[in-house]
């Protein structure tokens, strides 16, 4: 295979055409065996694979710098860049490459990224930071179309022109957005522009006028009247009124085409875009058909391209449970609408948008945005709904803390992917909501169990008057036994699960069934009980119950899907020091670090201790000296 052969980029200059037409389809067919046993972003891959190629052989890699928007279309170069191994096999596992760029991973990552919009702005400052040092090497950002919804990369781009002469925008386009009978007209100036006889000419014309008065100004007009007859032909006016030279559309899925266009590029005196048109999913006919269900898709199998491993009678997924209870709440209340970032289907909004399309709103990767139009609604009478990952409303914060708490305005935003997002990684990662959250006033915090409690605390969150955030993780919720018509659901109060001696575990979320497993585990081998609580609300806490466990209880511990600093665990010592309270608390959750991707939960829970074992080690180390010096003598 001449895709083992390739240890470097400088391997890509000895083949031939035919060569690297063959290397394309090796790439694509190591993608599509690789992602079918581990998941991962299938179809932007498969898009980019012709482009990927084309970059290496027109650049010099690490010494010119690649930053790609996400990351997330990054296997291609990462197989081109010596990481065709057994670790690109094991692919976002826990001993594989991650499924994103990492400048720990590799020279040839110049920059790590796993959010939209962040390609711009730092490619920018790479090329401040190069004409500063009075270097001359080449920086490309390369960002998808959906990434000109984000506000930064709007910022970027106002910025360009001002800052440095030398910038090289690769936008791949692969939405096919530029109408098809205006190719054509393109094409022509394209050639003509990149002709090397009419670079030189346009360039001794200059040089030529410039030596006569009023030289600058006839270039000027000159310069002037050329763009606008392209821009009436080729619509390009965004770039061009910015400063930015514009050419496309391209095809990007031509190397030869596109190594012309970058050796162009690389010789342009003044910042250019690069438009490029691909295909998601190119060579993967299932990935073409549905480009959001194979944007990310889970392990499939790649020749019936099943993407399904849930058996019947699993667990309700939670995106799954969100979506169904806001159509059963909207059916009620006209008020309700829901708005998303780009995810309408991995938040469960597509159900809303089935339902009720006119109150659905999907505004791209805008998530700033998404939520100062909740705030805006809200002050009509509105009750949105703000359905955004973890690790993307923290992109909004300004707005959270100024536009809808502040003005305590009633925006409900449940928060999925809180806790860990395994395979993707800490991009992804959803640690940190609380402690963001927690320290912001009329604010409140809830995480529900399972399923079951979603529902109800959605209900909570639209019948109140205050800003209300739900946290939940990817995937299913706990299974225990447990239902909220045992324990229904009210503002600020917990629901204690078992009334116990020495220990109280105050728990959230998944974490609580680990606290009735060690509960069981302790009454079943030493005869003990301990008490376990769902604590349900972050804030307000249940102080009257806290207080209680507090004063009878040798210890209180806590257990959460968040970073210990500012998390649930934190409110909880804060409370108890507030009242004078002594009882000595432990606090289990997330350490001080980025948490790394992983295979599965289980795993990166055990590396931090958080799995069973560990929470249960912790657990017998605080029970009191009489229970541990009988060394809890176990039933027989």
């Amino acid at each position: 295979m001449i895709l083992d052969k390739i240890k470097g980029p400088k391997d890509l200059r000895k083949l031939g055409k035919d060569e690297l037409s063959t290397l394309c389809q090796e790439i694509r067919d190591k993608i599509i065996s690789v992602t079918s046993e581990n998941g991962g972003h299938v179809g932007p891959n498969l898009g980019v694979v012709e482009l990927t190629v084309a970059l290496h052989l027109a650049f010099d890699s690490p010494n010119d710098s690649f930053v790609w928007d996400v990351s997330h279309q990054g296997y291609v170069h990462k197989l081109l860049t010596g990481r065709n191994d057994p670790k690109f096999d094991d692919l976002r596992q826990s001993q594989g490459y991650s499924g994103f760029l990492s400048m720990d991973e590799s020279v040839h990552d110049s920059f790590g990224a796993g959010h939209a919009g962040t390609a711009l702005s730092a490619a920018l400052g790479m090329c401040a930071a190069r004409d500063l040092s009075g270097e001359s090497n080449h920086v490309v950002a390369v960002a998808g179309d959906a990434a000109f919804t984000c506000g930064v990369t709007l910022e970027a781009l106002n910025n360009i022109a001002s800052t440095t002469k030398k910038f090289i925008l690769i936008l791949n386009d692969n939405k096919w957005s530029i109408a098809k009978n205006v190719g054509a007209f393109s094409k022509y100036f394209n050639e003509l522009i990149t002709n090397p006889i009419y670079s030189k000419f346009h360039k001794e014309a200059e040089n030529f006028l410039t030596q006569f008065p009023g030289g600058d100004s006839l270039i000027k007009f000159i310069s002037k009247a050329k763009r606008d007859t392209k821009e009436l032909l080729a619509p390009s006016s965004i770039f061009e009124k910015l400063g930015l030279r514009y050419l496309g559309p391209i095809d990007g899925h031509d190397v030869t085409s596109l190594v012309h266009f970058f050796e162009f590029a690389k010789q342009s005196d003044e910042p250019i875009v690069l438009h490029l048109l691909t295909q998601k999913g190119k060579g993967f006919p299932a990935a073409i058909h549905e480009p959001e269900k194979w944007h990310g898709a889970p392990p499939f199998n790649p020749l019936s391209t099943d993407t399904s491993k849930n058996s019947n009678g699993a667990p309700e997924k939670f995106q799954d449970a969100f979506g169904d209870s806001l159509v059963k709440i909207a059916k009620h209340n006209e008020k309700v609408v829901g708005i998303t970032a780009a995810m309408p289907s991995g938040t469960g909004l597509s159900s809303m948008s089935n339902a009720f399309p006119d109150r659905f709103f999907d505004v791209g990767i805008a998530e700033e945005h998404a939520v100062l139009m909740a705030a805006g609604m809200a002050t009509k009478g509105m009750r949105p709904v703000c359905a955004i990952y973890s690790t993307f409303l923290q992109r909004a914060y300004d707005q959270i803390i100024h536009d809808v708490c502040l003005q305590n305005l009633p925006v409900t935003f449940c928060l999925d992917r809180a806790g860990l997002s395994p395979n993707d990684g800490p991009t992804h990662h959803g640690l940190f909501d609380l402690s963001y959250l927690r320290c912001i006033p009329n604010g409140v915090i809830m995480q529900p169990v399972s399923t079951d409690e979603l529902l109800p605390m959605i209900e909570l969150g639209v019948n109140s008057k205050s800003p209300t955030f739900i946290r939940y993780p990817k995937g299913t919720g706990a299974k225990i036994n447990y239902t909220t018509t045992a324990f229904p659901l009210s503002l600020g109060k917990a629901a204690c699960l078992r009334e116990g001696e020495h220990i109280a575990i105050w728990a959230l979320g998944d974490f609580v069934s680990v606290a009735e497993q060690i509960h069981h585990y302790l009454n079943s081998i030493y005869g003990i009980d301990i008490t376990v609580v769902n604590g349900r609300f972050i804030k307000p806490l249940d102080e009257k119950l806290l207080k209680k466990h507090a004063l009878t209880h040798d210890r209180i511990i806590t257990l959460e899907d968040n970073v210990l600093a500012g998390g649930f665990g934190s409110a909880v010592v804060e409370f108890l020091q507030d009242s004078n309270i002594q009882t000595p608390v432990s606090r289990l959750g997330w350490p001080d670090k980025f948490i790394p991707h992983g295979t599965d939960v289980d795993i990166l829970r055990r590396l931090c201790g958080l799995d069973f074992q560990g929470i249960l080690n912790k657990v017998l180390s605080h029970l009191s000296p009489e229970i541990s010096s009988a060394k809890l003598v176990e039933r027989t």
